[in-house]
């Protein structure tokens, strides 16, 4: 089969094409998945770049000769394993992949079902293929690291919501939690139109104050939750000012930073790590997000100079033979 990875890890013209074994018939919870479209993430680009640091002995599991890289996609299922129940072959998926196996940006994937979802039927592969990581980071996040319930009285602050994840946190605390105040940050013009389309009720400029911004909202409800997609640092000073008390936090990217003379410890302030690989990384085996085709190299090195560049808005997706604005990779 067709695959697109890196033999040596580095710039972006490291990623080359080659032929490669297919997998083989998928034993245990794996299906084989023909993959349809694959997503685009900053996890890509930082893999590719041996830079990735979500855990600090990461590339001693990767595959070691040739790394097929991506880690969400969508397609249909080919073949199951003996102990699959909720999928047959025929099925259109989407998916998020494990970290430490070969990827999405192939003809064919092994995937565990419990990171497999059925496609909905409003939605093309690609857009679909855009779901996994973002949609499975976000809902873990909002529900189990800041456990937000539904309706509550309670404001959130989300830091990047002009981004993939970002994007998707707005649309799940309005419109599945249904907090009364979501305010996201962007700093462009096009990134503020998007955070309001997906839904914030207040959108502020992260380039600028972030406690004087917010207190100028004159919000009736207490920000309870803040949601960091960005380097954490420049923000957790402002964050314990901004935060009523016993406020929970919660940050999917790495950082360095001392609380000591900050309001956090006053406020009995909740501060957590996410990283949707966790289970299947360190093998707890609790995942629970269960809800044909040759890849052009060009296509996808061009998705990873635009992720680099910090100006893309919401997620990235490559497709085979899907109508769009975007070119498939077919």
């Amino acid at each position: 089969m067709k695959a697109i990875g890196v033999a040596k890890y580095g710039a972006i013209d490291n990623l080359e094409s080659r032929d490669v074994p297919r997998p083989e018939s998928p034993t245990g919870m794996d299906m084989l998945i023909e993959v349809k479209a694959c997503s685009v993430n900053p996890i890509d680009t930082k893999v590719r770049n041996d830079t990735y640091d979500d855990a600090p002995d990461y590339y001693k599991y990767v595959p070691n000769d040739f790394h097929i890289t991506g880690f969400d996609g969508a397609g249909a299922v080919l073949e199951i394993g003996t102990e699959c129940t909720n999928f047959k072959p025929g099925d259109d998926i989407f998916f998020v992949g494990s970290t430490t196996r070969q990827g999405s940006t192939a003809e064919y994937i092994l995937v565990n079902e419990r990171l497999c979802a059925k496609k909905p039927k409003s939605l093309d592969f690609v857009e679909a293929a855009s779901m996994g990581l973002t949609f499975g980071t976000a809902f873990q996040s909002l529900v189990d690291r800041l456990e937000i319930k539904q309706n509550e009285n309670a404001g959130i602050l989300i830091i990047n919501g002009g981004g993939g994840v970002g994007s998707v946190a707005i649309q799940i605390a309005s419109k599945v939690l249904q907090l009364p105040v979501v305010i996201a940050t962007a700093s462009r013009a096009k990134t503020m139109s998007s955070c309001k389309k997906m839904g914030a009720t207040h959108v502020v400029n992260h380039k600028e104050d972030l406690e004087s911004q917010i207190k100028a909202l004159n919000l009736d409800v207490p920000i309870k939750y803040v949601y960091v997609v960005a380097r954490t640092e420049q923000y957790i000073h402002a964050i314990g000012k901004i935060c009523a008390p016993f406020a929970k936090v919660c940050s999917i990217v790495q950082a360095k930073f001392d609380l000591h003379g900050t309001e956090w410890m006053s406020k009995s302030m909740t501060f957590s790590w996410d990283w949707l690989g966790t289970s299947a990384y360190h093998h707890t085996e609790t995942e629970k997000y269960q809800q044909a085709s040759e890849v052009e190299l060009a296509g996808l090195k061009e998705a990873h100079r635009l992720i680099e560049s910090a100006t893309t808005v919401g997620k990235l997706s490559l497709g085979i033979d899907e109508a769009g604005d975007g070119a498939p990779f077919a």
